[in-house]
This record gives C-alpha cells, structure tokens and sequence, in this order.
C-alpha cells in the first residue's frame, strides 16, 4: 500500500513516511493509490471481533511497513477500558427501534477526537523511538482537536506539541482543557482570529519545506492521513452493532443490510472518514452533512458551489467546533469525485485561492455527488435548543451542541427501514451554557474535570502572524 497526493506531485510513499507529515510537499493530501475492499464474507466474519480486534483487521490493510505484532501493540495500547470508559471503546446507544447514537465522546478529553489521537499518539511515539528522531508536533484546532491530541501527546517521548487556537472562540470548558496543562512537551498558542486563521498558519509552516524539515514539523489535524484512517474504524464497528442489534431485534434477517450516518462536521474529516469506509464496501446508504450556520459544505452539496466564508461572514456559534470557513478535508472528497484527477484537483483549489470559490454546479462531476451518498442540511442555534430538548424529553439523554446539528438534520432525511446512526460527538459538559438555555439544567460532569475552569490557565496569545509562529516554535523546539 502506497499513498499519493491528491494534486499529484511526489513519489508513491509509504505509511510511516507520511505519518509524521501534514501536507504532502505539492500542497496536496495524501490517499492511499486504491482503497482496499472489504466483502460482505469478511464483515461477516468481523461481527465477533471486539474494538481492537476490528481495527487491527482494518488497519493493517493501509499499513504493511508496521510488523503486525507491533501494530497490535501500538492498536491495544491505544484502545483501552480504563481510557474509553468500556471496552466497546464506541459503544452503540439505541434512542428507539432503528434509531441510534454511536458514543465516540467517551475518551480522555470527551470528545471523538480522542479515538484517532490516542491512536496517533502510539503510532508517533513507536516510529520516533524506531527512527530515533523527534518531532515538533503543529496542530489548530477549533475546539476539540487541541486538547485531545495533547492529552494524547503529554508526556510521550520525543513529541512536543504547539497548538494554535482562536482566542475566545472555544467553549470555556474546551480552554481550561488545553490551557491549564503544564506538561513540558504541552504549548498552547491562542490566535486573535478565526480558526481559520489557525488552520491557514499551520498550511503556511507545512508550505515552507526549509523550516519544515530543520523543526521536523509534523500535523496531527485530519489533514495528516493516520488520523482520518483510525476514523474509519468507528463506521464499521457502528454498522456491525447496528446490524446485530436489528437481527436481534428481527427487523432484518441477518443478512447484509444498509445503514445511514449523519455526521457534524465543518471540517469534514469526520465524514470523510465514511466516505472511505463506504468507499471500500461498506454498505453505507447515505452520509448525512450536518453544519451549522457557517453551512459551506451544505451549499456544495445543494448547489455544487464551494465558497470559502470572509472572516467577517463566519459566525460564532453554539456549536463552536464547525465555526470553520474552509474544509481542509474537502480536498480528498474532491479529488475521488473528480475520478483521482490530480490535475483538475490542482486547477480546482488554484481557483479557490484566486477567487474565493469554484463551480461544479453544470458538470458532470457535481452529478455524481448522489452516487457518492452524501446529502446535508444545516442548524441554527434555535434548532439545536429544540432537538437537545426533544431528545431529552423522549430518550432522558442528553446531547450536546453539535450531535443535536447531527440529530436534527439526520432525522429529516431518515428513511423507513434504514438503521439511522447519529454520531455523538462530544459529551453535553463541552457546552454547559447552552444546555443550560434548552433545559435549564447542567449537564452531568464527569468527576474527574470538576473545577477545571477554575485551574490557571496558560498560552500564549498571537496575531495571525506567520513570522510570530515561526520564532515561537524556534525558541522551544
């Protein structure tokens, strides 16, 4: 299995070779040349296997220069009890008959970040031991991103981390998370801006190869192809208890069936994930888009127009982590849909930059979207008030900002006898004050983050400034 830009330039690379990258040297993102395909035999045979058991199956098709052993090793590490609050690691939560929440909050920071950057954390820290090398770890994050991947890096060897976040643009329970670390590898860098201007800092580091390669500068955003593939996991493990609950229930003879996913996303990592698991067979029906006001991927979808927002067109919303104006993952959507065109890709985002947009709406290509699976809506704060109450009122759940836009847009595009799977994507605590407004309540808190609020707090605070970046990370790498 090799892996290739999605604009074309470069060799074929190996898996270990891009892990401790972000952007591949042209700009682009990596995919692997093919997408290894898993038969409806084989999903069969993996309805037994436990979390670690299915993600070692699935990742040592994209990984052949990790011993097996190793990699069970690195997956088991990765994956535990204590760290995900059971052993289902993503546990299934039925709401009614072919109604459900796949619990990917469960993890050291409560968000379903976690699940990937425990992941990643192993992976850096065995290939920086075998390599004998260190790594200057750059991320941003719009909210949940930072503190899971530092939570996942804190303390490992050879990895310090630099996390660049909007200031005053994240949950209060999200800052304390990040700001209140003190680990000696741990750097928290807030930005007077969006996250966007987060995200197109890391880009402009990752573009300039000389200070890449002197800080050995590596990305633990979606952007960094490892991440998005530990991701795909949680769709097939989500089917497979999807499915053996139906069985169970007699609402399907066993067989193979198709489910739905509706899925928050803004950066559209999380659901390129499933576009690659239904890409390599699994029977997926729909991917259902769920934004919210800063709704750019809902109007690709609707209209074939992808228009990046002005910071000044971007709202600040209740549902924080989608406050995204660009998609970074949207590139590797494209670039399938395309037919693997590197120079369409190219020609594409060569467009995005000049003019702030590009047009598919009258090709061909924006005709396939349907084959593809996808469909979207997006939320506004009143529905997320309204869909955090109905499901509490229904189901004595409570959900949080973002899984209510995944909940409210998924149920309109629901299809009779099609299990409908709605992505948890952090727990309620993340955003008290809003569940407060809808319900007039807290959220239940974890014990183990009471009182994080109050911890003193520590960053950094920049302008979006490139130069500043640079010489911040010079001075500690």
């Amino acid at each position: 299995m090799k892996y290739i830009s999605t604009r074309g330039g470069g060799t074929p690379q190996r898996f270990t070779d891009i892990l401790l990258e972000g952007l591949a040297p042209d700009g682009g993102l990596y995919l692997p040349e093919t997408y290894p395909q898993v038969s409806a035999d084989e999903l069969a045979r993996w309805r037994t296997l436990d979390y670690r058991g299915l993600a070692f199956q699935i990742l040592s098709r994209f990984v052949e220069d990790i011993p097996p052993a190793d990699l069970k090793g690195i997956i088991d590490r990765a994956y535990t009890a204590p760290a995900f609050g059971s052993p289902g690691i993503t546990p299934l939560k039925q709401l009614e008959p072919g109604l459900y929440l796949l619990q990917l909050s469960n993890g050291p920071t409560l968000a379903f970040k976690d699940v990937a950057l425990q992941l990643l954390g192993e992976l850096f820290e065995y290939e920086l031991g075998r390599r004998g090398e260190t790594l200057n770890v750059l991320g941003a994050t719009s909210g949940d991103t930072g503190s899971a991947a530092e939570y996942a890096m804190r303390g490992k060897k050879n990895v310090r981390v630099f996390m660049l976040s909007p200031l005053n643009r994240m949950s209060p329970f999200q800052a304390a998370q990040m700001y209140s670390l003190t680990d000696a590898n741990i750097f928290n860098i807030a930005v007077r801006g969006l996250f966007d201007d987060c995200q197109d800092l890391v880009k402009a580091v990752s573009a300039d190869p000389a200070f890449k390669a002197k800080h050995r500068i590596g990305s633990v955003n979606s952007i960094n192809w490892a991440r998005l593939l530990a991701q795909v996991v949680y769709y097939f493990k989500g089917y497979l208890d999807a499915a053996a609950a139906e069985a169970a229930a007699g609402r399907t003879d066993g067989g193979t069936m198709e489910v739905s996913f509706a899925v928050p996303t803004g950066n559209f990592g999380d659901i390129a994930a499933g576009h690659i698991a239904r890409q390599m067979g699994l029977p997926i029906r729909r991917l259902i888009v769920a934004t919210n006001e800063n709704n750019v991927l809902d109007e690709f979808f609707r209209t074939g127009i992808y228009r990046a927002r002005k910071a000044s067109e971007v709202f600040h919303t209740s549902s924080p982590s989608m406050d995204i104006s660009k998609a970074s993952n949207f590139e590797r959507y494209v670039y399938d849909l395309v037919g693997r065109d590197p120079v369409r890709v190219r020609e594409l985002w060569a467009r995005l930059e000049r003019e702030g947009q590009f047009d598919l709406s009258s090709s061909a290509y924006f005709e396939r979207v349907g084959e593809t699976g996808f469909v979207s809506d997006f939320s506004t704060h009143a529905d997320r008030l309204d869909t955090i109450r109905m499901v509490y009122g229904k189901y004595r759940y409570i959900i949080d900002t973002h899984t209510a836009d995944g909940v409210r847009v998924g149920l309109k595009f629901r299809e009779p006898q099609v299990p409908l799977l709605c992505l948890e994507t952090a727990l309620a605590v993340k955003f008290e004050a809003t569940i407060r407004e809808a319900l007039g309540r807290e959220p239940d808190r974890p014990s183990a983050f009471e009182g994080i609020e109050q911890l003193p707090q520590h960053c950094e605070v920049i302008d979006p400034d490139l130069a500043s970046v640079k010489r911040f990370i010079e001075q500690r790498a």
